[in-house]
């Protein structure tokens, strides 16, 4: 989940951050209290993947407090993508408020993904799951959904599969409307109406304690 730098890269997260500013023609337009559509992306990346928020955060504080311009620097300072600053500020500033727009992100990881692609890079694993075995094909290979998840979990590593009870967690506490969560798991590969008598929230419940028990 979390991508690791080069190790030659010092500032590998703030490159990471500064790319992804290439949407908005790598023009910064982050507002003290608001992101820009440059910075939110990765904001939403922060929440499925904290640990590389934190290294971002971590890393700005050192380049600002070792000064771009610093001579020792200059080789990792001139890899890193340029953004524009809107009049009146600074590089710097513009690193001050995406740094603390990271650390706020840190603080609430109920963020939630936009598009399908940020939907399927924060649920990689129920991706997989919801995609591979409760798609159209499933009357083909099972008679139940029961029978999906064991065969689920006979093909993953017990780690993998409690990912999957993780991620299924995760969402359950992240979306709050029905509508939502059908809109949220159509795009995660779900191709199946609930079991009869059962609202997509229970059964989605249903399979992670399924996982749960069969790990």
């Amino acid at each position: 989940m979390t991508e690791a730098g080069p190790p030659a890269q010092r500032f590998h997260e703030i490159h990471h951050v500064l790319s992804a500013y290439a949407s908005s023609g790598f023009t910064y337009s982050d507002a003290a209290d608001v992101p820009g559509p440059g910075l939110a992306p990765y904001l939403r990346l922060v929440a499925r993947d904290p640990a590389r928020g934190a290294t971002a955060v971590q890393q700005i504080d050192e380049l600002l407090a070792i000064g771009l311009s610093a001579e020792g620097i200059a080789d990792e300072v001139n890899a890193l993508p340029r953004i524009q600053p809107p009049a009146g500020m600074t590089v710097e500033d513009c690193l001050r408020i995406a740094r603390d727009q990271i650390h706020r992100a840190l603080q609430d990881r109920r963020l939630k993904p936009r598009s399908p692609q940020e939907w399927e890079e924060r649920f990689p694993i129920l991706d997989q799951l919801l995609g591979a075995y409760f798609c159209q094909d499933f009357p083909c290979w099972y008679a139940t959904w029961q029978e999906a998840i064991d065969d689920y979990v006979g093909d993953m590593s017990g780690e993998e599969a409690g990912d999957a009870a993780e991620e299924i967690t995760e969402l359950l506490a992240l979306v709050d409307s029905d509508q939502e969560l059908k809109q949220a798991t159509h795009i995660l590969g779900l191709e199946l109406l609930p079991p009869r008598g059962m609202t997509l929230r229970r059964w989605l419940e249903g399979m992670r304690q399924r996982i749960i028990s069969k790990t």
